[in-house]
């Protein structure tokens, strides 16, 4: 239903190396990716799928070097990967052998719900022979002729975007919330007590966008720092929440440390604080917190994959909401509005001045393109994704 533009990251990037991790949370749409990856790249290496969440094809790899030698030469596409992580070696052993033969590039594109898991694993043994990509929640870009503001307010994922009304994609995102409390997160962490972990992920969906404030937190919860560390990781590592780390640098300053904390989907943050519609949205706190949320994970997105992304505040109120370093020292600085007359605070030049930035952004919800200061434009967050993309 959906044009991912990730698809032709991943095709690129099995055209170069042995393996593929394409990790996101789950239900955002990997499966169906990697299935149009595999028809795409049929003509050279035929594409075998199996889903290690099924008991059957779990089966199929109770002897993994005979099977995988079998199928030496397809596109094997291994779903919920991280579920065998004993895999890893033998796929080692398989990639090196496949160099040995001549086949270089191309042999396994593997799917995970769980990013640092998955990544931590095939780090130990996969070094040197695979790549990584994220798949995000649909963006702009990918839901064309959906409405802005309805992506906005239903988010990312592709069931909560294709629901027949605001009332089932809502059922959804709340089904969604308990899946993943009473599922995944027992997978990842089996002592983790769910209804804590379920006033945590609400507690930051109500300070959306705020600095990390650990203790508060813990002492809201009744648990020790150590466990509230461990649930956010948790929630990071399988791609619900986002950490945006500050940007550092000697200047002689006093800048803020703790980063600031995103539930990255819009839809999920709805969900988790109740918002039903638009009208509900546009009158509730969270308004503002949820449009910059939304806007930095469509940039994220699309930016490219060599760069950094951090957020800038000093102790004297200079502040830049989204900064994206690349290699070489460009830096771009975007501010990130939702006002239809925007304008710039002083924070935001005063932090310019620090952090000299090569381009200066406002990001707000109109679609003209002008000039809001000598040397900053103000531009839609399509237009500014389209800018970014197009550095990759």
């Amino acid at each position: 239903m959906f044009n991912r533009t990730l698809e032709s990251r991943v095709i690129a990037a099995l055209r170069e190396m042995p393996a593929v991790a394409l990790t996101g949370p789950r239900q955002v749409g990997k499966t169906t990716l990697a299935l149009a990856v595999g028809e795409a790249m049929a003509a050279t290496r035929p594409p075998r799928y199996l889903d290690l969440e099924s008991e059957a094809d779990r089966a199929r790899l109770a002897q993994p070097e005979l099977y995988l030698a079998d199928h030496a030469g397809e596109l094997l596409i291994l779903d919920e990967v991280q579920r065998t992580p004993q895999l890893f070696a033998v796929l080692r052993g398989q990639i090196d052998r496949a160099r040995r033969a001549g086949q270089r590039h191309g042999l396994y594109l593997l799917l995970g719900s769980a990013s640092m898991d998955l990544l931590r694993q095939s780090g130990e043994s996969l070094a040197g022979r695979i790549a990584h990509l994220e798949l995000a929640p649909l963006t702009l870009a990918e839901a064309a002729g959906v409405p802005a503001d309805e992506l906005w307010l239903r988010g990312g994922f592709p069931e909560s975007v294709l629901a027949a009304d605001r009332a089932a994609s809502l059922r959804w995102r709340r089904n969604y919330v308990r899946s993943m409390l009473e599922r995944d997160v027992q997978l990842f962490s089996p002592r983790a007590a769910v209804e804590t972990l379920r006033r945590l992920w609400t507690m930051l969906a109500h300070h959306q966008g705020g600095l990390l404030n650990a203790a508060m937190l813990a002492r809201n919860l009744g648990v020790d720092g150590k466990t509230i560390a461990h649930y956010l990781d948790l929630l990071v590592d399988l791609m619900l929440v986002r950490r945006l780390p500050p940007w550092h640098a000697n200047l002689g300053k006093r800048l803020v440390r703790s980063p600031k904390v995103y539930v990255r989907d819009a839809g999920l943050l709805h969900a988790l604080l109740g918002i039903a519609d638009k009208d509900t949205l546009l009158s509730h706190p969270v308004l503002g917190a949820s449009w910059e949320g939304w806007v930095i994970e469509n940039l994220l997105a699309l930016a490219p994959p060599d760069g950094e992304a951090f957020f800038y505040r000093s102790a004297a109120g200079a502040e830049i909401d989204l900064l994206i370093q690349r290699p070489g020292g460009e830096r771009w600085a975007i501010e990130i509005k939702r006002s239809l007359a925007p304008k710039l605070e002083r924070g935001f030049h005063a932090a310019c001045e620090d952090v000299q930035p090569t381009h200066k952004w406002l990001v707000y919800p109109g679609e003209e393109r002008f000039r809001i200061g000598p040397d900053v434009w103000a531009v839609s967050p399509a237009e500014l994704a389209r800018g970014l993309a197009s550095l990759s």
